[in-house]
């Protein structure tokens, strides 16, 4: 809270210490965008040249105010940055970007832009000072050149053919890392745990009983799918991604699979909670049919009869164990 407490609002910062936060700014953007590229360049290098090129304009931008600042008030330069300013705009920090996709930077690269150029024409509006707003409205200038040049720059890098590429590229590193571990535990989640929890509930007619038995194979098998994931393949030479989100992504949803036709089971009605547990299963066979066809371009029907009809039969056999 201290910190909060002494920053300085914009409204009270002078025509230096503006122009010495519009030098550190262009700094720190500077450096976002090559970080950016750094991390595109293997999977998306067209889209890290335009990356390049924009941090190439930023130092552009900043050796001009460099030098402006030099002419009027000397060679040193105070040190304010943005943290230092109440309500100015934020960046997002660098170990985000882990997480972010290839659509995301962009967009991300589009709004840092966009955030300065609004900021410094909102912040002359409230100067009366005419130097001073002379001074914000060049800095408005300079930022809407920048997105200017951004666009320019993907003109020039990223024609129809490298942006449909690109675009496939994310696509496929969004499905092997993501849809096809979490498919994979879905699916196992949702059709191994039907022969237990079914067999308890029709050997038992204990609801209770067979929620929590459906309970422990669902997250037994969500953890035990999750470090299979994880420990399989570190992704460097397969391209499929960290293992740890893969490990996550199957983990969890062998979790949720289980867990559908598990919780009906809280209901105390035995015949009502089974009733309910067999929609659930039917749906959630159906949904994992539906993201093959989507995902893994899978037909329809194909897919839709190897999954209900495995789920079918693992379903009878559960049935015939608890009922015999």
């Amino acid at each position: 809270m201290r910190f909060l407490t002494q920053r300085r609002h914009f409204r009270d910062l002078s025509e230096q210490e503006v122009l010495a936060l519009a030098i550190s700014s262009e700094e720190d953007d500077a450096r976002i965008y090559r970080t950016y590229a750094e991390k595109l360049r293997s999977d998306y290098p067209d889209t890290a040249k335009v990356f390049e090129g924009m941090a190439a304009e930023e130092d552009t931008h900043r050796k001009a105010l460099i030098a402006l600042h030099r002419k009027r008030f000397g060679d040193v330069i105070p040190l304010i940055r943005r943290e230092h300013v109440a309500g100015y705009y934020a960046r997002r920090p660098v170990w985000l970007m882990e997480n972010m996709t290839l659509e995301r930077i962009r967009e991300e690269a589009s709004a840092m832009e966009s955030d300065a150029e609004s900021f410094y024409l909102e912040a002359a509006k409230r100067t009366k000072d005419a130097e001073t707003r002379k001074l914000l409205g060049d800095l408005a200038a300079a930022e809407a050149g920048h997105q200017h040049s951004a666009e320019q720059l993907e003109k020039k890098y990223l024609d129809d053919d490298a942006l449909e590429a690109e675009d496939a590229s994310a696509k496929r590193k969004f499905i092997l890392t993501w849809v096809q571990p979490g498919l994979a535990g879905l699916m196992d989640g949702s059709v191994s745990t039907l022969a237990p929890i079914f067999a308890t509930a029709f050997a038992t007619q204990d609801t209770w009983t067979t929620f929590l038995v459906g309970l422990a194979a669902s997250v037994g098998a969500g953890i035990s799918m999750g470090f299979t994931e994880a420990a399989s393949d570190d992704g460097q030479l397969s391209g499929r991604g960290s293992p740890i989100k893969r490990g996550f992504a199957s983990g969890i949803m062998t979790t949720v699979g289980g867990l559908g036709h598990a919780l009906p089971y809280l209901i105390p009605d035995f015949w009502t909670a089974t009733i309910t547990a067999i929609i659930v299963v039917f749906v959630e066979l159906w949904a994992i049919a539906w993201i093959q066809n989507k995902y893994m371009e899978t037909p329809f029907f194909r897919a839709a009869f190897q999954v209900v009809l495995g789920g079918a039969l693992v379903f009878a056999a559960g049935v015939l164990i608890g009922s015999g």
